[in-house]
């Protein structure tokens, strides 16, 4: 009799060690500890402006250093992860393009993973590494999809070397229908070029994961997101999803309403919206769990 009392507690004790071992890994592979941030103006929260003495973007029209009204969609995202200043690590600057080519101001995405990689010889594994880019070298009159989703699939590749093993990519939102290329010649080339874009960024991803299944690849489609808000935006909260709301030195009394602040980037209320939706991708990527970020 005891020795089956002994055999019974024996089992409850291993049957609760496994338990606890199991959850401690599920809770760390479904955790993010820090987050890393690459990329341009979506999600500059102040290189350019303290690169150029804090000048640019202008106070007067612009937040603290933003391309907006007001904080950006990677600030959004961090608060609902609980993140701490310190855990959020952001290297994009403003006008960024993909390639290796950059100016005494703007690294290029590349050139901002590159110096990152150089310094930090092995990454945070737990860490989220954000990348969103692209735009800029379209609207700067790249023809080709090709080089910069290659640009983005060599930035990956590079993180991945030091040990990055979750990140959250963007997909480019429709590059024809922004305020300022909308009315222009060459608003149907634009959005060809992020259709292009997208499906070649799309293809790539699915062979880098076949080849790295490790590898924890949660993409936000941006793109699906700026259609909804411009087919139906009661849905989102805007009533003005065409135009932008400062022109010229002149600022609109709503908006909080409005799609885009000028005419290429978002209001704060858009980047919240974006930040939002980020935080579901990530959700649904396996990333982290629902139940771990309240």
């Amino acid at each position: 009799m005891r020795r089956k009392n002994w055999l019974l507690i024996t089992g409850l004790a291993l049957l609760i060690l496994t338990m606890v071992v199991q959850r401690e890994f599920m809770d760390k592979t479904h955790t993010v500890t820090g987050m890393y941030i690459f990329g341009d103006s979506l999600s500059d929260t102040g290189m350019v402006f303290q690169a150029t003495g804090r000048m640019y973007p202008p106070n007067a029209t612009y937040f603290q250093g933003r391309y907006s009204n007001g904080r950006v969609w990677i600030e959004y995202l961090s608060d609902r992860l609980h993140f701490s200043p310190k855990q959020t690590n952001n290297f994009a600057y403003g006008g960024a393009t993909t390639g290796s080519t950059s100016n005494s101001y703007v690294p290029s995405l590349l050139n901002q993973v590159q110096s990152f990689t150089q310094t930090y010889k092995k990454a945070n594994s737990d860490g989220l590494y954000v990348l969103w880019a692209g735009a800029n070298d379209y609207l700067q009159g790249v023809s080709n999809a090709t080089v910069p989703v290659n640009n983005l699939i060599s930035a990956i590749n590079l993180l991945t070397d030091i040990g990055v093993r979750k990140i959250l990519l963007a997909n480019l939102p429709d590059l024809g229908q922004l305020p300022a290329t909308r009315n222009t010649t060459n608003s149907v080339n634009l959005s060809a070029l992020t259709q292009a874009h997208n499906q070649s960024l799309r293809r790539s991803l699915k062979v880098l994961i076949q080849q790295n299944p490790q590898l924890q690849i949660a993409t936000l489609d941006a793109n699906s997101l700026y259609r909804d808000a411009i087919t139906n935006p009661a849905a989102f909260g805007f009533t003005n999803v065409i135009g932008s709301c400062v022109s010229g030195s002149s600022i609109c009394n709503n908006p909080e309403h409005f799609l885009f602040w000028d005419g290429i980037h978002p209001t704060t209320a858009a980047h919240r919206i974006i930040g939002e939706n980020a935080f579901t991708t990530i959700q649904e990527a396996g990333i982290i769990r629902s139940e771990l970020v309240p």
